[in-house]
């Protein structure tokens, strides 16, 4: 099943045409302003609407994040090979040396970051590099902690598309992955059935019709299992929670105008536009207080 949540706080079910929406919200009582993460967390059964005629046309309704506030948003660092190397090569993009989710852990992204995929980027400065990362992002279904292996797969709900925006330079990566629009997120949210085997999909990201980042997800180094793996190790993880699992190479900068489209086989496609603001960083003026 296609979970996509629309027009606010409605949750319906991409038709099997794809052309539409079934709309869960009466159906199954939903009232929640997540009514994705209620449905995860109650005794919802979905399925047998999955044949029902639609009741909406999918361009006819707002396509929202399947989550609109997830509690947490954890994050992979350079889990693909040849994104490494280029990380490495390139100082612009990490000026670390390669790091390992095992060593250091993952990192998080500010929930208010999270937007779906009928908004824009915003560049909020306009003398910083800033790149489009494609990713496998998916989102938990149950109260997970200290996973193993089949409890960790039996913990994901479903998958989306996720696009990690970041902004370069030597800060902490939570920080300068943070911003506002910066964690695209949908449009919808496949269960596991549909997607067949999430370490085998290919991914793909063009930037005004120009394919730069093209790869298969078997080019991870740590598996969506061992994600969750690590990361319910220091946290309980919860229905809603957004992972998502690096990003392969290829990422690059984006630019005031520019369309961004991204699909993974599977999962779906989503296009999303870039805009700038009029400000720079170096004009941020922070006033200092130090001991006198």
């Amino acid at each position: 099943m296609k979970f996509v949540t629309f027009d606010g706080d409605r949750l319906g079910l991409v038709s099997e045409d794809g052309d539409g929406v079934v709309d869960l919200t009466d159906r199954l009582g939903l009232g929640s302003e997540e009514p994705l993460v209620e449905y995860m967390e109650g005794d919802y059964d979905a399925s047998k609407y999955a044949d029902a005629d639609a009741d909406h046309a999918l361009d006819d309704v707002t396509v929202e994040a399947p989550v609109e506030r997830p509690g947490k948003v954890i994050a992979a660092p350079l889990n693909y090979e040849k994104h490494i190397e280029e990380a490495i090569a390139d100082q612009d993009i990490t000026t670390d040396e390669w790091f390992s989710i095992e060593d250091k852990g993952y990192f998080l992204k500010a929930p208010s970051s999270v937007i779906g995929v009928e908004e824009n980027i915003v560049i909020p400065f306009d003398d910083r590099r800033i790149d489009h990362e494609v990713e496998l992002g998916f989102v938990i279904g149950e109260e997970t902690k200290d996973a193993d292996n089949d409890e960790a797969w039996e913990s994901i709900f479903g998958y989306t598309i996720l696009l990690d925006i970041s902004v370069r330079g030597d800060q902490d990566r939570s920080n300068r992955k943070s911003y506002d629009t910066f964690t695209v997120v949908g449009p919808y949210v496949v269960t596991p059935d549909e997607v067949g085997d999430p370490q085998d999909l290919d991914l793909e990201l063009a930037v005004n019709g120009d394919v730069r980042q093209s790869a298969n997800t078997s080019d991870m180094v740590y598996t969506c299992a061992d994600v969750v793996q690590y990361a319910s190790i220091g946290a309980t993880l919860e229905a809603g929670d957004v992972i998502t699992t690096g990003t392969p190479e290829g990422v690059g900068p984006l630019r005031d105008g520019d369309t961004v489209d991204a699909e993974i086989e599977n999962v779906g496609s989503l296009t999303v536009g870039v805009e700038e603001r009029d400000v720079s960083f170096a004009d941020v003026d922070v006033e200092k207080h130090g001991n006198e």
